[in-house]
């Protein structure tokens, strides 16, 4: 699934894992652990992996940290999780992938901040270091920079040359810019010291959606570098998911975009891999990859006042979803199944035609029987205490029929 007007941007070969240049659209994530802790992070790696994401990203901040790194991957390998991963520097970077090539041959790619490589002559010099390092291990780098955390320098000097202009930009637009220029002249620094375009991803993330569709699409004219897209800061739960959303749709429909990660801060004690379900459905959705089957449901009206049809939906949808870690080898095809729990007549008997296999159950003050529906023909009428374990079983065995 693509779109006609896709960007096709330089591609980048991360481990097995291809971003870019047409390939699909790539869902990433990042752990939450303290990367010295060897546990608790391949523990959370293989997770995130399991969810489906295809990249995943921890913190390497410390000396504890780099000489874990290695470990992590050997165990990784271990247990059959071959997701690449990807090293997050900040500030010391230089320092840990200089001393520790152990942990710069682990990694399948590094992440750089531009405006925490350093500051004024070691600027430079710590931000070449980290090249080097990518030159010498054959590793890319996704220059990311960050709004939080822009080179103050570059930022003052922009500002400043603003103010002298007849018609100065609002500080908004000079920031945006910044941000901007930050990423594509570090990137260009990067080349001039030996590494290739195709081993470069960009990323520029911003906290408010305006300023990150803005920052780009002045990306997508200026280069032809992978994008990363990612709403930085994004929040909890449906506030982080509608702001991801709402900035990333409008991009990708725009084909702009080769790769995606949903920020979001869990609640305490939740799911590090809710993120990445939520790339996986906005890709989905969008029709631009797809993961796992998709359950249609209606919202529900005064005609279902019971809640057999959202319970039968949401025990559908989970059951599918831990089904896809098994099925994703074993059952091609399956993760684009389309499946309908609908809740009454008024909408139910069409949804489940249109769907590969549905149900429409029944509303309030109509008849206690809930039709099937395969390919598009009823097939069976259910009806008693078991409706829900006897659909599941039906669509177990479409899949196996289908699919299998």
């Amino acid at each position: 699934m693509s779109f006609p007007n896709r960007r096709v941007a330089r591609q980048v070969r991360v481990g097995e894992v291809l971003i870019g240049g047409g390939a699909p659209i790539v869902v990433q994530s990042m752990t939450n652990t303290d990367t010295a802790d060897v546990q608790a992070t391949v523990r959370q790696v293989e997770a995130l992996a399991r969810a489906g994401s295809e990249l995943v990203r921890v913190t390497v901040n410390t000396p504890e940290a780099a000489a874990q790194v290695a470990r992590i991957r050997e165990r990784l390998d271990a247990i059959g999780c071959r997701v690449p991963l990807v090293g997050d520097f900040h500030y010391n970077g230089h320092k840990l992938l200089s001393r520790h090539p152990e942990c710069a041959t682990a990694l399948a790619k590094y992440r750089i901040n531009p405006g925490n490589v350093g500051k004024g002559a070691k600027r430079d010099e710590q931000f070449a270091t980290m090249i080097e390092c990518a030159l010498r291990y054959e590793r890319p780098v996704r220059i990311g920079v960050n709004w939080g955390s822009l080179d103050p320098q570059l930022l003052a000097r922009m500002m400043d040359e603003n103010a002298k202009l007849a018609q100065p930009l609002d500080s908004i637009a000079v920031t945006r810019e910044a941000v901007v220029r930050s990423a594509l002249e570090s990137a260009r620094q990067a080349e001039d010291l030996g590494l290739p375009a195709e081993r470069i991803v960009i990323s520029c993330k911003m906290s408010q959606v305006q300023d990150l569709i803005a920052v780009y699409r002045s990306l997508a004219e200026r280069c032809d570098y992978a994008l990363h897209l990612g709403l930085t800061e994004a929040g909890m739960g449906t506030k982080g998911i509608v702001a991801s959303s709402a900035a990333m749709a409008v991009l990708l429909q725009q084909g702009i975009g080769d790769t995606i990660r949903v920020s979001l801060t869990p609640e305490p004690g939740g799911e590090r891999a809710r993120e990445v379900q939520v790339a996986q459905e906005l890709l989905q959705t969008m029709g631009l990859r797809a993961f796992s089957p998709m359950v249609s449901a209606c919202p529900g009206c005064g005609r279902t006042t019971s809640t057999v049809f959202q319970e039968l939906a949401q025990k559908i949808e989970s059951f599918l979803r831990q089904q896809m870690p098994l099925w994703r080898d074993t059952h091609p095809g399956v993760e684009s199944m389309r499946v309908a729990v609908m809740g009454c007549v008024v909408n139910g008997p069409g949804e489940s035609k249109h769907a590969d296999i549905g149900i429409s159950l029944p509303g309030s003050n109509e008849l206690p029987v809930a039709p099937v529906y395969v390919d598009g023909r009823k097939t069976v009428t259910l009806k008693g205490e078991r409706i829900a374990e006897e659909f599941q079983a039906i669509v177990e065995r479409y899949v196996k029929e289908r699919y299998g």
